[in-house]
Order: C-alpha cells, then sequence, then structure tokens
C-alpha cells in the first residue's frame, strides 16, 4: 500500500536547512511512502473572527491534509521554540472548533539546526502541542541533526554523511511502520 505523506517545514525560507532535509527524507523514504509539502507561507495569522467566513488559502491547506494519511513536520527551532509560523499552521489545522484535520492522523517530527542540540526542544514542544490534537507521534527513533556544511549536496540534495545517511533511513522507515500501525483496521472493543 502507498501512503501519501504532507511534509511541513516550520521554515518560511525557500533556502531553510530545514527544507533541504525534508526533500533529502523523500529521497531516503521507502518506496510505500509519497512525500509532498504542504506550504505554510499563504497562511494569514488566524483569528477565530475569520471561522465564520473560512478564508480560502487556509481551507486549501486543511484540504491538504486532509487529503495525506500521514504528515512530517520538519522544523527549525526558534528561542528554544517552534517557530510562530508552525505553531500559526497548527492553529488553522484545528480551527473552528470541532474542524480538527489533526485528529487521528499520524505524525513524525525532525529537525535540523547548526547548533550542537539541533531541535530537542522545539521536537519537545511540538510533540506537547500534537499529543493536544490528538495526532498519534512517532516517539521513537529520534531525530535531532546538527546540520553542517556538506551535509547535504546542494545540487544533487543527497545525504553526504553516511552515518547520516544510514540513520535518516531508519527513521523513515520507522515512520512507514507508525503510519501502518494507525492506518491498520483495529476491531473495536
Amino acid at each position: 500500500m502507498t501512503y501519501n505523506v504532507g511534509y511541513i517545514v516550520g521554515s518560511l525560507s525557500q533556502k531553510s536547512i530545514n527544507r533541504k532535509l525534508a526533500l533529502a527524507l523523500s529521497r531516503l523514504a521507502p518506496p510505500e511512502l509519497r512525500l509532498a509539502e504542504i506550504p505554510i507561507g499563504g497562511l494569514p495569522l488566524y483569528n477565530h473572527d475569520h471561522d465564520p467566513n473560512y478564508p480560502a488559502v487556509a481551507q486549501e491547506f486543511k484540504d491538504a491534509i486532509k487529503a495525506s494519511d500521514a504528515l512530517l513536520f520538519v522544523t527549525p527551532e526558534y528561542n528554544r521554540s517552534i517557530p510562530g509560523a508552525l505553531k500559526n499552521a497548527i492553529d488553522w489545522a484545528t480551527r473552528p472548533y470541532g474542524s480538527n484535520v489533526l485528529n487521528g492522523k499520524p505524525s513524525a517530527i525532525i529537525g535540523a539546526s547548526p547548533g550542537a542540540i539541533s531541535t530537542a526542544v522545539a521536537q519537545q514542544h511540538l510533540k506537547t502541542i500534537l499529543s493536544f490534537t490528538n495526532s498519534p507521534v512517532m516517539g521513537q527513533p529520534e531525530a535531532y541533526i546538527q546540520f553542517t556544511k556538506g551535509l547535504i549536496d546542494d545540487e544533487s540534495g543527497h545525504i553526504q554523511v553516511p552515518a547520516t545517511a544510514d540513520l535518516l533511513t531508519g527513521y523513515m522507515r520507522a515512520f512507514a511502520a507508525h503510519i501502518r500501525r494507525h492506518h491498520h483496521d483495529i476491531p473495536h472493543l
């Protein structure tokens, strides 16, 4: 079975190292995962005054999430948390009340940063948020990627460090297993 995985990059920059990481992950993913970006840059700031007349760009964003079998969040860390644009996107995905498209959607979190602790704190914050939205987050393995010069080839988009490529290949295999578990029909007791 093939699963459509929407990936959301927490950075708005087109030159984002996390966007490079997301593209590299799509190359390392098992064949049953088909990855496509769900962009967040066009979303206005969430305000519940929009709920009665929901903006088309926000509805398109929610529809892309609905059409995905799972979500991969690829995020930097800003000030020891997630970027405001990513939190804003999650707010749009869960509003108006009663229309949370993250509910039950299997997800995983990964991120890259030049710093030694990478995106560890941001990922913990995002896990808390996704737990509240009832999106089953893959707990293990975790991946906090320290982005160094030459880690990802600028032309091919391939990971150049074999140990990192192996780690990320294993991460994507684990994510595929996580998705399968959550899409497997389990009889209700």
